[in-house]
Formats: C-alpha cells, sequence, structure tokens
C-alpha cells in the first residue's frame, strides 16, 4: 500500500493528457463536409479510430462529441475528457471535472491510504 502522498507526488506536473487544437486545417469547406460524412459513416460502423481521425483533421465539433461520448461509455475517462476539451463540449467537460475533482477529494479527505 502507498500512502496518498507519495501516489500524489507521482502525478506529472504537465498533467495526464495533452491537448492540441486540432481545427486548424487547410481543407475547404467542400472538402471538410466530404469527409465529415465519410466519418459519421466509418462512426456508425463501429470503425471509431479511423472515425476520430476524420473528425479530428476537420475539427468537426458533433463528431468529436461523439467519439467524447463513445469513450465515457466504454470507461475510457481520460480519452472521453480529451474529446470534450478538443470539441468544445463545456458542459461534458465541466461535468468531468466535477467527477475527477470529487475523487480528488475523495482520496485527500477520507483515505489514509490508496491500494494500487
Amino acid at each position: 500500500m502507498m500512502k496518498k502522498e507519495e501516489v500524489l507526488k507521482k502525478i506529472p506536473k504537465e498533467g495526464f493528457l495533452k491537448v492540441t487544437d486540432y481545427r486548424k486545417t487547410d481543407l475547404s469547406s467542400q472538402q471538410k463536409t466530404v469527409l465529415n460524412r465519410k466519418g459519421n459513416q466509418l462512426f456508425n460502423e463501429g470503425k471509431y479510430d479511423q472515425a476520430e481521425r476524420i473528425f479530428l483533421t476537420t475539427g468537426y465539433s458533433d463528431g468529436i462529441m461523439r467519439m467524447g461520448d463513445h469513450y465515457y461509455n466504454n470507461n475510457n475517462m481520460l480519452e472521453a475528457f480529451r474529446m470534450y476539451v478538443i470539441a468544445p463540449a463545456p458542459d461534458k467537460k465541466e461535468m468531468m471535472i466535477e467527477k475527477m475533482a470529487g475523487i480528488v477529494r475523495y482520496w485527500l479527505h477520507d483515505n489514509k491510504e490508496i491500494v494500487l
């Protein structure tokens, strides 16, 4: 068992996520539209990796939020949070921040030791 202070010291100063502004592209609006339709098709077919690449490339906020929802529903919370930040989806991002803050509060106040 590790004490909570030891666990907290292991958190990287730069954080857990690398977030980049993906919306800066040289694509025309027609190209984005075609790609977004393809991304939607791939998403609906369950080809999430390919859909995500398209949505991030075109900066398609709705598609990026849907990727966040997909990750959230599959318990991949860090990727979900990253998608909500990139989209941007402030309501969903704030909801996740509240949940994460609740976990940290629990660690800091209720537990003397954390089992890893």
